[in-house]
C-alpha cells in the first residue's frame, strides 16, 4: 500500500467504492486521513463499511469541511454531465482528483511507464512489466488492470510501476509525469463520457503532459489521431519521441512488416523476433502491442535479445483472443474484452470461418471498422441491447440470428460450427459492445463464455456434423 503524507489530518470525501474507491479509503486510513465514503450502491457501501470504511451520506455532507473529493474513474466528472455530488464539491470550490494523482503526488520521484490507448492497453502492459522482468529490472504492474495503483508496494525507487491507464483516470490526473509515456491507437469509445472523439482524443494526449526531457513518448502511428499526436509530439521540445506501425516500415521506431519485428531505433533497421509463431501474439493488433511494449522495453535499456526473448515467453491474458478449447476441430475464442467494434474487428481479422457472437450495450460508435471482415463471418449470433441493430445493419450480408443471451448463441453457434464441411471452424465471442446490459463486466461475461464452453460435450459437436 502507498503512503499518503500529503492527506495526513485532511478530510476527504471518497466517491464510488468499487476496487480503486476501496483501495483508495484504505491507503487514506493509513496515512491518518479522514475520510468520508460514499456510493450510490447499497451493497458497495454494505461491502465498505464490512471493512471498517467510513460511510458517510455526501448528500448531507458539508462540502465546505472537505479538503478533496476522490473521484473513483467510472463516475462522470464532465460528460454528459457531472455526478450531482461531483457538481456539488465543485460548486463548494472542492478539488476533484483520483487515486493516480495521489500516487505521484506523494512519490513524485518514481519511475512510471503509462500506457494507454483504446485497445492494446492490458496486453502491452502486461507485456512490459514481463519484458523488464525478464532483464532483471524491478517492475510493479497495476492500474487499471490487477492491482489499483495505491495498491502497489512502496519498494524502493528502483522499482518502475507500469500502468495501464484509462481515459477516466487520466482525466482526474494533473500532475502524472510519466518515464514513458505509451498511446498505442486510438478510435471512437467512451465518446458520452468525453463529449464527443476530440475531447476523448485529448484525455488520452494527458499522459504526454509534464515529461521532461529525459522522458520518452511511444506513439503508434496506424491511425490519424495518434499519428497527430506523433507529429505535434516530435516538434515539442522537453521528451524524446518514438514511433510504432504495423505493416510498413520506418526510417527510426519500431515496425512489424508481415509478422517480423523491426528495431530501428539505431542507424540501421534489424529484424529482432518473428511474432507469427508466438500464438498469444495472434494478429496485428497483437502485432502492435508487442512492438510498442519492446519500445518501451528498449529506451528503458533492455537489450534487443532480451526483449525478444520476452516476447515468446508471452502466454497472453484471458479474455483477450483466448482459445479456451478445441472441440471436433471447432475452436472456441473468448475476446470478451473486444468492448467496441474496433477491437472485435481486429479480431475477426485473425481467423476464417467464423461463428460469430456479438452483442451487448452498444456504444457511440461507428459499426464501418467491422465492414471489411464480414465475408469471413459463416454466421452472426446476437445478443443483448444491440442485437436488432446489428441485425439491420448485417444482416444483408451475413446471415444473423437473434439468439438473446450468450447461452443459447453458444449453443446455435457451436452446433453450426460442427456442421462445417471444410473443418477448422471458429466460435469467436467479439461483442463489440459493452457488457452492462447481461453482465457486471466484460470479465464476467467472459468468464461464462468459457464455462459454458467447458460444459459442451465432445459426442454432442460429432452428431452436429
Amino acid at each position: 500500500m502507498i503512503p499518503l503524507p500529503s492527506t495526513r489530518d485532511r478530510t476527504l470525501a471518497v466517491l464510488g467504492l468499487g476496487r480503486s474507491g476501496l483501495s483508495a479509503c484504505r491507503a487514506l486510513l493509513a496515512s491518518g486521513a479522514r475520510v468520508r465514503a460514499w456510493d450510490d450502491a447499497p451493497a458497495r457501501r454494505a461491502v465498505a463499511a464490512a471493512a471498517a470504511v467510513p460511510v458517510v451520506d455526501l448528500e448531507c455532507c458539508d462540502w465546505q469541511e472537505v479538503d478533496r473529493l476522490v473521484l473513483s474513474p467510472g463516475i462522470p466528472l464532465h460528460h454528459p454531465r457531472p455526478h450531482r455530488l461531483v457538481a456539488r464539491a465543485l460548486d463548494a470550490g472542492v478539488a476533484v482528483t483520483g487515486d493516480l494523482e495521489l500516487l505521484v503526488e506523494n512519490d513524485p520521484a518514481r519511475g512510471i511507464v503509462g500506457i494507454t490507448g483504446t485497445n492494446g492497453k492490458s496486453t502491452t502492459t502486461t507485456l512490459v512489466g514481463a519484458l523488464l522482468r525478464a532483464a532483471g529490472v524491478g517492475a510493479q504492474v497495476g492500474g487499471n488492470i490487477g492491482l489499483p495503483v495505491l495498491d502497489l508496494l512502496p519498494k524502493p525507487g528502483e522499482d518502475i510501476y507500469v500502468l495501464e491507464l484509462s481515459s477516466y483516470q487520466l482525466d482526474l490526473s494533473e500532475h502524472l509525469a510519466c518515464s514513458v509515456a505509451v498511446i498505442l491507437n486510438l478510435s471512437p469509445d467512451h465518446l458520452e463520457r468525453h463529449g464527443g472523439m476530440a475531447g476523448y482524443v485529448r484525455a488520452k494526449a494527458r499522459i504526454l503532459r509534464n515529461q521532461r526531457a529525459t522522458d520518452w513518448a511511444v506513439i503508434g502511428v496506424d491511425d490519424d489521431h495518434c499519428r497527430a499526436l506523433f507529429e505535434q509530439a516530435r516538434t515539442e521540445r522537453g521528451r524524446q519521441v518514438v514511433p510504432v506501425a504495423v505493416g510498413r516500415s520506418l526510417d527510426d521506431g519500431v515496425f512489424v512488416i508481415d509478422g517480423r519485428l523491426h528495431d530501428a531505433l539505431g542507424p540501421v533497421a534489424r529484424p529482432i523476433v518473428d511474432l507469427r509463431p508466438i500464438e498469444s501474439l495472434r494478429g496485428t493488433h497483437n502485432w502492435q502491442n508487442a512492438a510498442a511494449a519492446y519500445a518501451a522495453a528498449r529506451v528503458l535499456g533492455v537489450e534487443p535479445r532480451t526483449a525478444a526473448e520476452g516476447l515468446s515467453r508471452f502466454r497472453g491474458l484471458p479474455h483477450r483472443m483466448e482459445t479456451v478449447r478445441t472441440i471436433g476441430g471447432v475452436r472456441f475464442v473468448n475476446d470478451s474484452k473486444a468492448t467496441n467494434p474496433d477491437a472485435a474487428a481486429r479480431a475477426l481479422a485473425c481467423f476464417e470461418r467464423i461463428y460469430w457472437i456479438a452483442g451487448g450495450r452498444p456504444k457511440d460508435a461507428s459499426l464501418e471498422p467491422l465492414l471489411p471482415w464480414l465475408e469471413r463471418v459463416r454466421h452472426a449470433y446476437l445478443i443483448g441491447e444491440a442485437a436488432a441493430a446489428f441485425e439491420q445493419a448485417f444482416g444483408a450480408r451475413v446471415p444473423c440470428t437473434l439468439s438473446g443471451d450468450l447461452g443459447t448463441a453458444l449453443e446455435q453457434a457451436a452446433a453450426a460450427a460442427g456442421r462445417e464441411p471444410e473443418g477448422g471452424a471458429v466460435v469467436l465471442l467479439a461483442p463489440a459492445c459493452a457488457s452492462f446490459d447481461q453482465f457486471t463486466d466484460f470479465e464476467a461475461r467472459g468468464d461464462a463464455f468459457k464455462a459454458l464452453v467447458a460444459a459442451l460435450a465432445e459426442p454432442a459437436l460429432e452428431v452436429g456434423r
